[in-house]
């Protein structure tokens, strides 16, 4: 694509996220030494890690990271109209899909508990692109979904809760009106800002920024994690669910065998989330959210060949008016390189 004649950015991403499904790999001959292998992850959040069954309750998600030689040329082309993307970055792109349910803290009642978080589900797919410089990634994805009864989060809780023989939730009547959802989401993040190499031991700290835009989630978070490990993966550490600590689909590991412990903490300044504030478009059941928002987390990452099985623990201050307590889970996530 010619740089004498430029396309508008926003016609130029919207046209490249709409089409990646629909184009062949680059032919580009640097894609002959690039990663040909994309990275399948499953990620699983649940309040069960902490003896909990309240509040962020459950998180699936299920995403593909597309091969660095998979990259159509234009897309790339298009990307790096981008102010905030290097024009000599390697790109990526991103395929999700996923669902996150909230609950208040007895589901055993079934009438409306005015005081605490409405019962809200959220069912949803993403596509994104990345830039990888090596020292900095850069991630723009937009997220479309639906927030209400059509999300099943209601189906979903039953039936698990069925299967366990763990509390019926009785209150989902109240749960949060049907409602389209969108979320524009930018971040930046920069690897080895900080690196250690003693003895074949490695840390690193990795600041990042960013910030999200939508009537689910409009909200500016900045924060940093730590790694210290043995022969440390090329990675930006794993990744979590919305909204959370940023990480990465992505890793490319150095050796056979590797991992890390990792710690981190990110603080956000929000908006608008809409699992406190209710329906935008419809009255609903809502809660007076706090401004500020502070996550902690700690965790390992492992990689064997190319497979990487990570487990993180989080800790997220009180979210609204009136919360018993700050909120506490688990997350999981597996991903495979093929």
């Amino acid at each position: 694509m010619s740089r004498q004649q430029p396309k508008p950015v926003l016609t130029a991403l919207t046209a490249g996220m709409l089409g990646l499904m629909l184009v062949g790999p680059t032919t580009s001959v640097q894609a002959e030494t690039r990663d040909k292998k994309g990275v399948l992850s499953v990620s699983y959040e649940n309040d069960i890690f902490a003896n909990q069954d309240n509040g962020y309750t459950n998180g699936v998600r299920l995403s593909w990271l597309s091969a660095e030689s998979d990259v159509p040329v234009w897309l790339v082309s298009a990307a790096n109209y981008l102010p905030f993307f290097e024009t000599g970055a390697v790109k990526r792109y991103s395929l999700s899909l996923g669902q996150s349910m909230y609950s208040p803290d007895d589901i055993s009642i079934p009438t409306l508990q005015e005081k605490d978080r409405p019962y809200a589900g959220w069912l949803y797919g993403s596509v994104g692109l990345i830039s990888d410089s090596g020292s900095r990634l850069d991630n723009l994805k937009l997220t479309l979904g639906m927030v209400g009864p059509a999300s099943l989060a209601e189906q979903t809780q039953t039936f698990v809760h069925e299967t366990i023989g763990s509390t019926i939730p009785e209150g989902w009547d109240h749960q949060l009106n049907n409602e389209p959802g969108i979320i524009l989401t930018y971040e930046r993040k920069w690897r080895g800002l900080f690196e250690y190499e003693p003895f074949g031991f490695g840390a690193d700290v990795t600041p990042h920024v960013g910030a999200s835009l939508g009537n689910i989630f409009t909200h500016a978070s900045v924060g940093a994690t730590f790694r210290l490990g043995y022969d440390l993966p090329s990675d930006y550490g794993p990744p979590r669910i919305r909204p959370s600590l940023p990480g990465s689909d992505f890793f490319r590991p150095t050796s056979t065998l590797g991992g890390y412990l990792f710690a981190g903490v990110e603080g956000r300044a929000v908006a608008r989330n809409i699992f406190l504030d209710g329906n935008t478009f419809s009255n609903s059941h809502s809660v007076d959210k706090y401004p500020i928002v502070g996550e902690v987390q700690a965790g390992v990452a492992i990689t064997y060949g190319n497979t990487r099985l990570a487990y993180t623990h989080v800790l997220r201050s009180k979210e609204f008016v009136g919360q018993s307590g700050p909120e506490e889970f688990g997350a999981i996530t597996l991903s495979f390189r093929f």
